[in-house]
């Protein structure tokens, strides 16, 4: 194995058991990232959280079918990267204030600074059905387009980023962007106005290493992890 191969490992394993730390996944969820144009790499098929230091990560093509031995909603990674040459890393997961709103095919929209980078909302995946089928996933991918995050009904959301870091922290960002709007429904404040594009556009800024700190916040504990 390569160094470069070796190193694209470990920030795939930080990041899978990063989320699941978080409590985004459980017994369910993956995570990818690409290697090249043609290849990404895919979690190991286990539980995030239970995934030990060293563990072999898939290699995938991202022009062939899925191999036996890789989970099956991993087409789904595969179909956003042949659409998506800005995206690096995805995360599938299932937080909790994410789960609710999307059990009710419904979405968060921005109401604090978390919530920008998704503007004007994330997409709504609309089948609580599981995703197994490549045709799915490939409309799945369409639907997401050029945006960042596209809810699940029932299953949680997918996350794009352009990179795996970048991924885990706007899977993060997801769920506090669905945690503040659930809380604001709660108390009857869901009237209120939520911030226009060009606000939104100018606070989703990755200036003043915004992503690095998050990562590193999510990350410091892990047994891989190196600052």
């Amino acid at each position: 194995m390569t160094a470069a191969r070796a190193e694209a490992e470990r920030r795939l394993r930080i990041a899978g058991r990063a989320v699941a730390r978080a409590g985004f996944v459980h017994a369910y969820g993956h995570c990818s990232l690409r290697v090249d144009a043609d290849h990404f790499l895919v979690s190991p098929s286990m539980p995030l959280g239970l995934v030990p230091p060293g563990e072999p990560c898939h290699l995938l093509r991202i022009d062939a079918p899925l191999p036996e031995n890789v989970l099956g909603e991993v087409r789904i990674h595969r179909e956003i990267y042949r659409r998506r040459p800005d995206v690096a890393g995805i995360v599938r997961s299932m937080p909790p204030h994410v789960m609710t709103l999307a059990a009710h095919s419904a979405v968060p929209v921005p109401r604090h600074g978390f919530g920008t980078y998704f503007h004007p909302a994330p997409e709504l995946w609309n089948d609580i059905q599981l995703l197994r089928s490549d045709e799915a996933a490939a409309q799945l991918a369409d639907q997401l387009g050029d945006g960042r995050a596209i809810l699940m009904r029932g299953n949680g959301a997918v996350v794009a980023g352009g990179s795996i870091e970048e991924a885990v922290v706007l899977t993060w960002y997801l769920e506090d962007m669905a945690r503040v709007d659930l809380a604001g429904r709660a108390a009857g404040l869901s009237g209120a106005p939520t911030p226009d594009a060009a606000a939104c556009n100018a606070r989703a800024t990755w200036a003043g290493a915004i992503r690095e700190r998050m990562w590193d916040y999510l990350t410091v504990d892990d047994p891989e992890y190196r600052s």
